[in-house]
């Protein structure tokens, strides 16, 4: 009889630590395992699916312990869960778990539908504008004629199932916001009448030199021909209005076509668009150009350049560096820092 009344005393402790064994009985996973959660799921439902993935115990433990809890709430995100959660402690982290981010790289001098092959291509990225052209993205954006060099270049962050919309908004309003706020600190005197015009010189300038330290010089080069009345004569504007005509070599007959309206050797003035996504450091060079009499510049072959204030200067760094020491790797620009469009070549700003 004692026996069986100490049994009994005992009853309550053993099922008491039973319980707590089960309540507290540890995921199965050894290392993080990657779990995905889209709007509209269920606690239930992906503790079904957990659980049949093999790393949750009992789908019906943890919908029991999120009711307890009133910790029955998810969030949309792909997220990285610790090894060996006990129910709580999963319910707990998920509430406040950090999403599994991802990356898409606009890069400065491409053009707009290269940055839209990144986005295109971007992992987990749910794209809800099609076709992804410059027009279907100038059309979502409000853009009046060519949307070219309205996407800030830059590194922009993401979780899983976010839209491709959201991205481009993205950038826009931060090219928008960089625009405005280095148009705000211009220096005075600028041959621009409107911070697009602006946005077109930064064009210009980040694709005829990557080198930071050139770029007020390239932009001084050019706002010293517009205030002279002289044509800009840069080869990226050419390529540019070309297309996918162009084949990698610029011909006379190209620097020759008036039809090409982004012809700067024989249109005067700014072209008619930006040509490429334009960087901070290029707007700023294209608002503040250093002060100086260059009005021409060669590119040396290793991306850098020589400025020159008068033609026969000019005419003589044109033959020492492209014509009598051109090298074999010559390039008008650096390497590029990340693959992107196929590079065009571009000799510098031409009499």
């Amino acid at each position: 009889m004692k026996k069986i009344l100490a049994l009994i005393a005992t009853l309550p402790v053993l099922l008491l630590a039973l319980s707590l064994a089960v309540w507290t009985l540890p995921a199965s996973n050894d290392d993080l395992v990657r779990i995905e959660i889209k709007a509209g799921d269920t606690l239930t439902g992906k503790a079904r699916q957990w659980e049949a993935d093999g790393w949750l115990p009992s789908a019906l433990l943890l919908r029991i312990q999120a009711r307890v809890l009133n910790k029955q709430h998810l969030r949309a995100g792909e997220y990285d869960v610790p090894p060996q959660l006990t129910g709580p402690e999963l319910l707990t982290w998920l509430e406040t778990a950090e999403a599994v981010t991802y990356r898409v790289r606009l890069i400065e001098g491409t053009r707009l539908v290269d940055a839209l092959a990144n986005i295109a291509s971007a992992n987990k990225l749910k794209q809800d504008i099609q076709p992804l052209t410059p027009e279907q993205v100038g059309q979502y954006l409000g853009i009046d004629g060519n949307p070219e060099g309205w996407l800030y270049p830059d590194t922009y962050v993401y979780s899983s199932g976010a839209l491709a919309s959201s991205v481009i908004t993205q950038a826009y309003q931060r090219m928008q916001n960089q625009l405005q706020e280095a148009w705000s600190q211009r220096d005075k005197d600028l041959p621009y009448s409107t911070p697009y015009q602006a946005l077109v010189m930064a064009s210009i300038v980040e694709k005829e030199t990557a080198v930071a330290s050139e770029r007020p010089q390239i932009a001084g080069v050019f706002v010293r021909r517009l205030r002279k009345g002289m044509r800009l004569e840069t080869d990226p504007t050419v390529i540019y209005g070309l297309g996918t005509d162009f084949s990698g070599n610029l011909r006379k007959r190209h620097l020759l076509d008036r039809s090409n309206v982004y012809n700067t050797y024989r249109n005067h003035g700014l072209p008619p668009s930006p040509i490429a996504l334009a960087g901070r450091q290029a707007l700023d060079a294209a608002l503040h150009p250093d002060e100086g009499d260059a009005l021409f510049f060669v590119a040396r072959g290793d991306g850098s350049h020589v400025f020159s204030a008068t033609f026969a200067q000019h005419n003589k760094a044109v033959y020492q560096y492209q014509i009598r020491n051109r090298k074999a790797d010559y390039r008008s620009t650096p390497e590029p820092a990340a693959p992107s469009s196929p590079a065009s070549p571009d000799a510098g700003t031409q009499p």
